[in-house]
């Protein structure tokens, strides 16, 4: 398709967003297509690290390869399980009854590879038995590919499971940078996706500035009102609305409280919600409630904001982490040499930590290249010993052929920015 009037690709460009239906007249998001490009950066990826087969039981993985979503309680309790021999489709194991007969109903281009899970945890002293014909439903699959013999990734194992495979011959090996050197590179269709979840988040975002922030209201009512504006949009499900408001912000606490806001607090809010087919939205504001900025929260707003965009900066092709990481200020991630998870960045998609964190804990030492079409979460604070309040800011940025784009857009607190 000639897009050269609009200069670059639609799914580039953050101003351009599809609805989030479906409609004979445009070529919004395809599901299908979504679904076969990704198996097919899953099928790459396993070749190319040379593995028989790839096990999967982290909830996400199994969605990356199948299409197959059955409620984000299922995504990290083992209790279901996908396979993608080499040279064949992925096979998914799903929970017995009326979850087995729903995936047959919902999933015709799965038709004939959906099988009984074999259910192992919580099951007491029956778990040796209950984990082995796990494996067993596992192996068949292997063998059917005749690649049992070979290395077979598994993405997440608990003790039991581990053992059930060793002890019947199977070669594993690390399957997570598998799926992480595939996911981490989004399809055209996953970050159209993005976007939606995006804009839903920036207009719950600007709801929170100029609506529901006022003295009076608790935190815990600010989430309310995020979690039923972001669900009435179509998103799937709201993780945590982090609200921090006065001293709640020093030292940072990342959870909603029953505080009650008052006149002059500063307030963070962390929105962190799966949008439209699973995608992340995840992006801070901070702004005041009630009153003007006094000239050192002027100062620590222009320390966190510029700190963010120099990281942002760095999110380019041909770059690394360790350039991204340099940007950031020194911070606990020196002291401790570990993520702090508040001067970082972090790739999102399908799970809100996504193929790579970036800290100045390790990412100098051990860069990893930025490549078009990742997608991050950059986020910064700004915060001293004794200070009363703090400031936290965070985007979301995709890297494109030429450098980067915002799809975060809701405005930074006027009174702070720009000054």
């Amino acid at each position: 398709m000639d897009l050269s009037f609009i200069g670059k690709p639609h799914h580039t460009l953050p101003r351009r967003v599809y609805s989030t239906t479906i409609a004979d007249w445009q070529a919004r998001v395809d599901p299908l297509r979504l679904r076969e490009q990704r198996l097919e950066r899953a099928k790459e990826q396993l070749e190319k690290f040379d593995l028989g087969a790839l096990v999967l039981f982290a909830g996400a993985n199994i969605r990356y390869v199948t299409g197959s979503y059955q409620g984000n309680w299922k995504y990290n309790i083992n209790i279901r399980y996908a396979v993608l021999p080499r040279g064949g489709e992925p096979v998914l194991f799903e929970t017995a009854g009326s979850d087995l007969e729903c995936a047959k109903i919902d999933l015709p281009w799965m038709e004939g590879r959906i099988h009984p899970a074999i259910t192992w945890q919580w099951t007491e002293g029956a778990q040796p038995m209950m984990v082995g014909r796990m494996a067993d439903t596992v192996i068949d699959v292997l063998k059917k590919f005749k690649v049992d013999k070979e290395k077979i990734g598994i993405d997440n194992l608990d003790m039991p499971a581990y053992q059930a495979f060793v002890d019947k011959g199977i070669k594993v090996v690390n399957g997570w940078p598998v799926m992480s050197a595939a996911r981490v590179i989004k399809t055209p269709d996953e970050i159209e996706l993005l976007k939606q979840a995006s804009t839903i988040g920036d207009a719950a975002m600007w709801r929170v500035m100029n609506e529901w922030a006022k003295p009076g209201v608790r935190e815990r009512d600010i989430e309310a009102k995020v979690h039923e504006y972001m669900i009435t949009q179509g998103c799937e499900v709201i993780y945590d609305i982090i609200v921090a408001s006065g001293g709640n912000t020093s030292p940072y606490r990342r959870w909603a409280t029953d505080k009650i806001i008052r006149q002059g607090d500063m307030v963070i809010v962390d929105i962190n919600a799966i949008g439209p087919s699973g995608y992340f939205i995840d992006f801070v504001r901070c702004f005041k409630v009630a009153a003007k900025p006094t000239p050192k929260e002027l100062d620590l707003y222009k320390e966190c904001h510029d700190s963010l965009y120099a990281g942002i900066a760095q999110l380019k092709p041909g770059n690394t982490t360790a350039d991204v990481a340099r940007a950031f200020p020194v911070y606990d991630d020196d002291k401790y040499g570990t993520v702090t998870l508040q001067q970082f960045a972090h790739s999102i998609g399908l799970t809100l930590y996504e193929g790579m964190w970036i800290s100045r804990a390790y990412a100098m030492d051990y860069p990893a290249e930025i490549k078009p079409n990742m997608y991050f979460a950059v986020e910064t604070f700004a915060g001293h010993p004794l200070l009363e309040q703090t400031v936290r800011l965070e985007e979301n940025v995709l890297v494109t052929e030429d450098g980067n784009v915002n799809f975060t857009l809701c405005e930074h607190a006027p009174d702070f920015w720009p000054q």
